[in-house]
């Protein structure tokens, strides 16, 4: 049954916990996918595309949910595939939708290259919502990386996927001569680096104070980069 896996990791969540049927959860899933694909279609359209880009990014985003939840590939049985999907999904497709709107012809290796790595950034958000299912986790034999890892180890590999990637890119844009934003970028990690630090002392009661905290600098940074990379003159 759908809730089955939920009831024991997350309980207090509107599917589990019984406050919508299962009835309303599949309508749900086929009129988000409809109208989903639709825009895009719609999308493609409007900004003329001989060949539909935004509908294809879409579609991707569609197979990766399917697969993250489905057997038998089930993605978010194992930690790394599972929250390295989430974080493509948070980050690089959206970029690519977002890019092919405005341009299309102009999406190229660079953008997908600095996308997935930011998607690695990702990953490590995506950790962070695993410590407070690590019982369930356990219970249901999801390898999630706190379970496969423990806490300990787990909180490091999240704060160092996050601030790696992210010092990545900076030297990235301070290697093309962008220093402005390269600077502007650091300046917008450092507040990340500074909620870590209450972060790891306990994930499992600091993760969505966490999140509050750090995620809109990242989102920032991401933008920013964005920026400097479609400011510059390759």
């Amino acid at each position: 049954p759908p809730r089955a896996p939920a009831a024991t990791r997350e309980p207090y969540r509107p599917i589990p916990s019984g406050a919508i049927t299962e009835g309303e959860v599949y309508f749900q899933i086929y009129a988000l996918l409809l109208s989903g694909l639709g825009l895009a279609v719609g999308c493609d359209v409007w900004t003329g595309h001989e060949w539909p880009v935004i509908t294809l990014v879409a579609s991707i985003g569609i197979f990766l949910a399917y697969i993250y939840s489905a057997p038998p590939l089930k993605l978010k049985a194992n930690g790394w595939t599972g929250t390295f999907a989430l974080g493509s999904s948070y980050i690089a497709l959206p970029w690519w939708c977002g890019h092919a709107m405005f341009n299309a012809g102009t999406l190229g290796p660079q953008e997908v290259v600095l996308t997935l790595l930011y998607s690695i950034a990702g990953l490590g958000i995506a950790i962070v919502n695993d410590f407070k299912s690590i019982e369930g986790d356990t219970a249901l034999g999801m390898n999630s990386l706190p379970v496969a890892f423990g806490i300990d180890t787990a909180k490091w590999i999240c704060v160092g996927a996050i601030d790696l990637t992210q010092l990545s890119v900076a030297a990235y844009l301070y290697l093309i001569g962008e220093t402005r934003y390269t600077l502007i970028l650091l300046a917008l990690i450092l507040p990340q680096m500074f909620a870590q630090l209450t972060f790891v002392q306990d994930p499992v009661a600091n993760d969505v104070k966490y999140q509050a905290a750090a995620q809109p600098f990242l989102v920032f940074g991401i933008l920013t980069t964005a920026i400097a990379v479609g400011h510059h003159t390759f």
